[in-house]
């Protein structure tokens, strides 16, 4: 069974970014909920996979697995997504920085497409920054979906676009939210991990494995 992992920081750690509040509903009910259908679902069909990754792998694009997709890429995304903020303001250094300067002129204008794709991003979803081609890029996607069925695609950061990430905290501010939580709680040293496995071919960021 795939487990509910725990917040890699205290629950008021963000704040005011992200507050205790919201984490209570995020991911005490929101992730627990997508990590108890899955399980439910696996389990009804006598399935025991042995990581999270492969289960979206293989439920992608499949219209009969669409539940199990759902579920289990919400669980992943996420997982990743918590990773993806730090209570410790950070900046991007070494080879990451490098990168940014070469794809984005430089952290500023990163911020600006990040933001700007996340505010464009009709709907529910999420806005990643990647490393796909040799280059980084800013991508949306929507409702469930993510990064891990697109080949040659290594996810760096995510934030979360669905209005129950950000509306107690900023009410329908998503652009203020956004902007916020570059500034401040982005954790640019896991993108840095990443954006290293992806040029190595290393395995990258998991999610727990199943108990």
């Amino acid at each position: 069974m795939f487990i509910l992992p725990d917040l890699p920081y205290a629950a008021d750690a963000l704040e005011p970014v992200v507050s205790a509040r919201t984490f209570s509903f995020h991911h005490g009910k929101h992730h627990k909920a997508y990590v108890d259908t899955l399980n439910k679902l696996l389990e009804d069909a006598g399935e025991t996979p042995a990581d999270l990754e492969s289960v979206v792998k293989a439920s992608a694009g499949d219209a009969t697995k669409k539940k199990v997709f759902n579920n289990a890429a919400q669980a992943w995304n996420h997982g990743f997504f918590w990773d993806s903020m730090s209570p410790t303001k950070q900046t991007p250094s070494g080879d990451l920085a490098a990168a940014i300067e070469a794809d984005f002129e430089n952290i500023a204008k990163l911020k600006d497409a990040f933001v700007a794709e996340g505010i464009g991003h009709f709907g529910s979803g999420w806005v990643w920054l990647v490393h796909e081609g040799g280059k980084l890029k800013v991508i949306s996607t929507h409702d469930a979906d993510d990064t891990l069925p697109k080949a040659g695609v290594t996810p760096l950061l995510v934030c979360d676009l669905w209005e129950h990430a950000y509306y107690l905290d900023h009410q329908n501010n998503r652009k203020g939210f956004l902007e916020t939580w570059f500034d401040t709680v982005a954790n640019w040293s896991l993108a840095a991990s990443q954006l290293e496995a992806a040029k190595t071919g290393g395995e990258g960021w998991k999610y727990p494995a199943p108990t």
